[in-house]
């Protein structure tokens, strides 16, 4: 089974992923990461995260890099988000996630094109949302937990910021995938997040066998 979980920047799409890789006993694939460890790596040659040519070179990374805890941080979450918008790029890490993706017994994947893009016949999709205001009191909090300074209205705006380049970037665009399911996480705490999460999974799988 192929679970496809997208959504925006601090959705709670990735807490969700884990769970239900978790529950199914799927491996899971934060997909996000591997964009953040290519805007990780421009930083460290010195490149520029808006150059096409600087951004591809630096999809060649190894994959000790994704363990790295700077790829956390807000300031490579928003590199990541400009390295994205280059189709170059995009298509240097798809077969990575697609390979992923395909293995036997399949997968639970999260990012912002997986429903649309790497996985389009996958057996359930998840599109999780929750308010940029929301949204950014999560971000505040994890920072905080981390030890690290947040200023509320700065991580609106970044949100914000990165929703527009999600959406409108003219390859693979941040969209709710055809037959994806919505599930807003606004007003649910993680618990009743991810009880939701497996009810939509159940009841499309479910639906499928029905059908």
């Amino acid at each position: 089974m192929i679970i496809a979980v997208d959504g925006p920047a601090a959705s709670g799409k990735g807490t969700i992923a884990r769970a239900l890789a978790r529950h199914y006993q799927l491996p899971h694939l934060d997909t996000g990461m591997l964009y953040r460890a290519v805007g990780l790596s421009v930083a460290r040659a010195g490149g520029d995260p808006d150059n096409e040519a600087d951004a591809l070179a630096a999809c060649g990374f190894d994959d000790a890099l994704l363990t790295d805890p700077e790829l956390r941080s807000e300031a490579i979450g928003a590199l990541a988000s400009r390295v994205s918008i280059h189709a170059a790029v995009r298509n240097a890490l798809v077969k990575r996630q697609r390979d992923f993706a395909g293995q036997t017994g399949g997968a639970v994947l999260d990012g912002r094109d997986i429903g649309t893009v790497i996985a389009p016949d996958a057996d359930v999709k998840l599109f999780v949302t929750a308010s940029p205001e929301m949204r950014a009191q999560r971000r505040m909090r994890e920072l905080q937990d981390h030890g690290l300074a947040a200023d509320l209205d700065a991580l609106v705006a970044d949100i914000r910021a990165r929703d527009a380049r999600d959406t409108n970037r003219a390859v693979a665009p941040l969209k709710q995938a055809q037959g994806a399911v919505l599930l807003d996480t606004s007003d649910l705490s993680i618990e009743a997040a991810v009880r939701q999460a497996i009810l939509l999974v159940d009841a499309q799988v479910e639906g499928q066998r029905t059908n």
